[in-house]
């Protein structure tokens, strides 16, 4: 019964935040666009076929939209001061951020689903569907709770915390074998590239299209599930340290 309670809450907070933050035009067609543009800028003029960008486009998708909300929820809620009304209710912050990273992981897969059904119908098949499905699933997640990292600065200003977690997301894009295969990158650039999740994301997308890859997926499953559940106790940490300096 308190399971059942617990998960109640956490859902009752993602319904809140898909409602108010998700289920908007602007964040809809951000996540959307803003990879498919970032691709084209590169991939136009280049001799690139579809089933070598569709990971990249796939990486970039569950990326963006997992991150693209998730670092600003804290500033604004606190900013509104419904984190104190949402505290005073039978919720602590726990909960708070699971809501938080399921509402963010459940519209990041759905996005990133529509562009994996989309290389579909254009025939880059998915050989491995299993290793796409806990690809899009565990980078959801894991890229959910870094978008909440993101936000434990406490600051009731989102524009500071999204220059914030500009300064993140962006290199990790171009480090990440989204652009450069990480075969082709300088030694130095490859040792860097393999601390990113994001590579692994990467990797797993081409594993799942019957691409080479330079991770066996086995082990980039595992190294990414290690992010996710680092990230996810380092989040966590982060809030309980900074909640007080919320209401200074």
């Amino acid at each position: 019964m308190r399971i059942r309670g617990y998960v109640a809450r956490v859902w009752a907070v993602a319904k809140k935040d898909m409602r108010i933050y998700y289920l908007k035009g602007p964040v809809v067609i951000f996540g959307m666009l803003i990879p498919a543009f970032l691709y084209l800028a590169y991939a136009v003029g280049r001799n690139i076929t579809l089933q070598q960008a569709i990971p990249g486009i796939m990486s970039m998708t569950v990326f963006f939209t997992s991150t693209s909300v998730g670092p600003v929820i804290m500033p604004w809620e606190a900013r509104s001061r419904t984190l104190e009304r949402l505290l005073s209710s039978p919720v602590n912050m726990p909960i708070i951020l699971l809501g938080d990273a399921a509402a963010s992981a459940m519209f990041a897969v759905a996005l990133t689903t529509a562009v994996s059904l989309v290389g579909l119908s254009l025939r880059v098949c998915a050989f491995k569907p299993a290793i796409l499905a806990f690809n899009i699933v565990a980078s959801a997640l894991c890229y959910s709770f870094l978008g909440l990292a993101m936000s434990a600065y406490p600051s009731d200003v989102p524009a500071t915390v999204m220059m914030l977690s500009s300064l993140v997301k962006f290199p990790m894009v171009f480090i990440s074998g989204i652009f450069i295969p990480v075969e082709a990158m300088p030694t130095p650039l490859r040792l860097v590239s393999l601390l990113s999740p994001l590579t692994y994301t990467t990797e797993l997308f081409r594993a799942s299209i019957g691409l080479n890859v330079q991770v066996a997926p086995r082990f980039a499953a595992l190294i990414l599930t290690a992010y996710t559940v680092a990230v996810t106790y380092v989040t966590m940490k982060l809030h309980k340290a900074t909640l007080p300096r919320r209401f200074q």
